[in-house]
């Protein structure tokens, strides 16, 4: 009876656990779970970050980290400022992936005055729970390019069909205007501020940052099937400022800084080729080239350009070892600069080359391969003039009969000699050899 009544009362405490765990949560719960969340740092505060310059992994990973530190701290919202020229579709993809799973709500603005959201900026604008621009601003021109180049019919179509799915996938799910997005992708159509929110391509017009979260504070967001309220008038602003990693990735992926990278990269190693054992030319020149691969993979590069690039090298050398008066070294800044204009070369807002980077980069090229390098390989052509082998070719005076062996009189300077053949004292001779301390002669060819 004892173990029943005891089975009894274990049954009831666990039936009681069991009711308590299935029970819905009381007052006092909420109000803990408030009290966590206004302990969160951005508990009332809205969270902002730019994303200037080309899309590519590091302003994937910049975005990343701005919407995981957002949701840990429980920002209210999360501002996106843009101006950006476009960039790699695997990076605005992922980007796109995060805002829309984002568990805040993100704000795009394109701003300031001036600036645009070119190419894949088109996607990541719209891809905000609220979209906004600054006035002087435009969207558009979404078509998308190969960074090798040109694409034949059939890959350009499938390309285009592949984005053009995309963008009215993404404005369908924030409820904008999808035609339009379409005809970004497939005409390269751009709109200024006022167009973009007549033809509801974003929400609003916002002159700064804090006009912006006034208009954006009660509109709706989703997730799902659930719907909030965005809370943003009059809230503190944290700014995300890029660390040194992020500032040092987005310098490498600069056009120009690129390019030089590149450059520096080839005279490092040719340097290396050229003259063994420096070790210095190799390591920078190596790093360099390293550095530029990483950046010119995030950019829209054409290959010709480097192939242009390439060639203006090899002309500059063969310039160095064959006489061509002139026509290698002008064919290799012709090329150079060819190279470099066609490098970046794209339609529309595209990175490009300053033309001040250009003529320098092709006047230090030219001048590093045909006075410096050129300098270098004759000075490898001239005469040795030390040790045994600068001897060969010196004029002697035989003293003591060679018979063969015997000696004669280089300079003050008195050596043992050997000849093929006899020859008598006073005989002007060329030495032809070294072997150990004895000279190897022959005799002058006397002149006709």
């Amino acid at each position: 009876m004892r173990r029943t009544r005891w089975a009894a009362a274990a049954f009831a405490l666990a039936a009681l656990a069991l009711l308590g765990a299935a029970a819905p949560r009381n007052h006092d719960e909420p109000r803990r779970d408030r009290a966590v969340a206004t302990t969160a740092p951005g508990h009332n505060r809205v969270l902002v970050m730019r994303l200037d310059g080309a899309i590519g992994p590091v302003t994937d990973e910049a975005l990343e980290n701005a919407i995981a530190r957002a949701e840990r701290e429980r920002y209210e919202a999360l501002v996106v400022e843009i101006d950006t020229p476009g960039g790699l579709e695997s990076s605005m993809r992922r980007m796109i992936q995060r805002i829309l799973a984002a568990n805040v709500p993100v704000i795009t603005y394109v701003t300031p005055s001036g600036a645009h959201a070119a190419s894949a900026g088109v996607f990541v604008t719209m891809a905000g729970d609220v979209a906004a621009m600054a006035p002087g601003t435009n969207i558009g021109a979404a078509t998308p390019i190969n960074l090798q180049g040109p694409m034949d019919s059939t890959l350009a179509r499938k390309a285009t069909n592949d984005a053009a799915a995309f963008a009215r996938t993404v404005a369908a799910q924030r409820g904008r205007n999808a035609k339009w997005a379409e005809r970004a992708v497939r005409e390269a159509v751009a709109a200024s501020e006022t167009e973009a929110v007549d033809e509801h391509i974003v929400d609003l017009v916002a002159g700064t940052l804090e006009e912006l979260l006034v208009k954006a504070d009660g509109r709706p967001w989703k997730r799902g099937s659930e719907e909030r309220r965005i809370r943003s008038a009059d809230l503190p602003v944290d700014r995300i400022e890029p660390g040194f990693r992020q500032r040092l990735l987005a310098l490498i992926s600069d056009p120009n800084v690129a390019y030089i990278l590149m450059l520096l990269g080839f005279y490092g190693l040719l340097f290396e080729l050229q003259n063994p054992g420096a070790i210095l030319p190799g390591v920078v020149g190596g790093i360099s080239l390293i550095l530029a691969f990483f950046a010119l993979s995030t950019l829209p590069v054409n290959y010709a350009g480097i192939a242009l690039i390439l060639l203006a090298i090899v002309f500059f050398l063969a310039e160095i070892k064959v006489h061509s008066h002139g026509m290698l070294a002008a064919g290799g800044v012709i090329s150079l600069v060819l190279g470099s204009l066609l490098l970046f070369q794209t339609p529309g807002h595209g990175p490009q080359l300053s033309w001040a980077v250009i003529a320098g980069a092709t006047l230090s090229t030219a001048a590093f391969f045909l006075i410096v390098v050129g300098a270098g390989l004759r000075a490898q052509r001239r005469r040795v003039a030390t040790g045994g082998p600068g001897l060969v070719g010196a004029h002697a005076t035989v003293v003591d009969r060679l018979a063969p062996g015997g000696r004669v009189r280089l300079g003050n300077e008195y050596w043992n000699a050997a000849a093929s053949a006899p020859l008598e004292v006073g005989t002007e001779v060329e030495i032809i050899g070294v072997d150990g301390l004895t000279l190897r002669v022959r005799p002058l060819a006397k002149e006709a």
